[in-house]
């Protein structure tokens, strides 16, 4: 391929990022285009899982990505006011990488941002807020987009991918309707002051009174998400932000000495949690991958992993192709969607699972929970226990990276 842009991707988040720097590493001319001026955005999952960091390590970034300032999660807890059980426990994997990067999804970001920047071949342009498809004969060409100064911009390319996220405005584009997978909850984000003596919590679900909140380290500060049944914030705000500190404080005692900087409902941040899944991820010219293909419950917090898989197995399906110039057909992009939607169906189903029998009922009938016996019996089983570990770091079937040596434009 002599010129022009080879592939636009529409969203630079995780998947986006990813396929555009394993793209252009292969030699193809890629163009991004993210909607917001900056990759700052409020209450962004920060989990690089350790099959990413495989995948980095691959293509020799995974060195200089530990260079961000990160935390490490080796363990995720199950805390009741009962007893506390150690539902993940990461440091066993047999993986140069035995944990959860926590790391500001931002700076995350900006480091594939600096990575693909290397090749002159990459573009990202911010501020590009796509419009519409341009579509010949059916068949996608590319897009238009308007920038800030509301200027309009075409950029065609033998394929365009949309990763522009939940509720993807080129899938309506499209015509495509996702499918509901799971019962929709809500989560409220909220923010603690972190305080000298404070312990490593290493990533802790609390359960108590019916209630549920999951607590992360996150660098300067305590990030947590309180759970809530379906259309409960209305109901929540009327009660008060003083109750929803009790209920905090009530549910994780160590943060009783810290709710009162939760002293307004503008420091809060409303999540609809909606899991779904594109029947079809492609047309003509398009595919769709991550959250834009299906979006992911945070059970797990396994949403990005699932993102960034599907970005490695379009590098892997496409990128030769692609550099070549080669035509581009569907059934090139079927094959994409055929490698992933097993394992992500998988996932949902097992979230969609535990986002009913445990969070849900707890929360419509105020049930204190206990894991069941036979997730007790494989906890305390040793050749057993690394499953669930297993699951989140690597999912069913882990993805792997099929060329990671460089190639310069055809």
């Amino acid at each position: 391929m002599s010129g022009g842009t080879g592939c636009v991707i529409v969203g630079g988040g995780p998947a986006g990022m990813v396929l555009g720097l394993l793209l252009a590493r292969r030699g193809v001319r890629v163009q991004v285009l993210e909607r917001h001026a900056d990759f700052e955005r409020d209450f962004r999952g920060d989990t690089i899982h350790p099959s990413t960091m495989e995948m980095l390590d691959r293509i020799g970034a995974a060195e200089q990505l530990h260079q961000l300032r990160h935390g490490k999660l080796r363990a995720m807890r199950f805390v009741t006011p009962q007893k506390t059980w150690r539902l993940v426990q990461l440091d066993h994997l047999k993986t140069r990488f035995p944990y959860i990067m926590i790391a500001p999804q931002a700076r995350f970001l900006e480091f594939l941002h600096e990575r693909a920047r290397r090749y002159a071949h990459f573009s990202l342009v911010f501020d590009a807020s796509v419009q519409e498809l341009i579509e010949e004969d059916r068949v996608v060409k590319g897009v238009r987009y308007e920038d800030a100064q509301g200027q309009r911009h075409d950029v065609r390319a033998p394929l365009t991918v949309a990763a522009d996220g939940r509720s993807s405005r080129l899938a309506r584009r499209a015509g495509l309707e996702p499918v509901p997978q799971a019962p929709e909850m809500d989560v409220i984000w909220l923010r603690f002051p972190k305080k000298i003596g404070d312990l490593p919590d290493e990533g802790a679900l609390y359960s108590g009174d019916g209630k549920f909140m999951v607590v992360f380290d996150r660098e300067k500060e305590w990030q947590a998400g309180y759970v809530i049944a379906k259309g409960g914030y209305k109901r929540l705000r009327e009660e008060g932000i003083a109750q929803l500190q009790r209920h905090v404080a009530r549910l994780v005692p160590w943060l009783a000495d810290r709710v009162g900087a939760l002293d307004d409902w503008k420091k809060t941040h409303m999540l609809a949690v909606a899991a779904d899944r594109l029947p079809r991820w492609h047309k003509p010219g398009l595919l769709f991958i991550g959250d834009a293909a299906h979006a992911m419950s945070p059970i797990g917090g396994v949403g990005i992993n699932y993102a960034i898989g599907d970005a490695v197995e379009a590098a892997n399906v496409l990128s030769e192709k692609l550099r070549a110039g080669g035509p581009i057909e569907e059934a090139d992009l079927a094959e994409v969607q055929r490698r992933r939607e097993p394992v992500v169906a998988q996932v949902q189903r097992l979230q969609a699972a535990i986002q009913q029998r445990v969070v849900g009922e707890s929360l419509q009938h105020q049930r204190p929970f206990a894991p069941p016996l036979p997730v007790r019996l494989l906890l305390a089983t040793p050749f057993l226990r690394d499953i669930p570990a297993r699951m989140v770091a690597f999912g069913p079937h882990p993805y792997r990276l099929e060329r990671a040596d460089e190639h310069p434009p055809a």
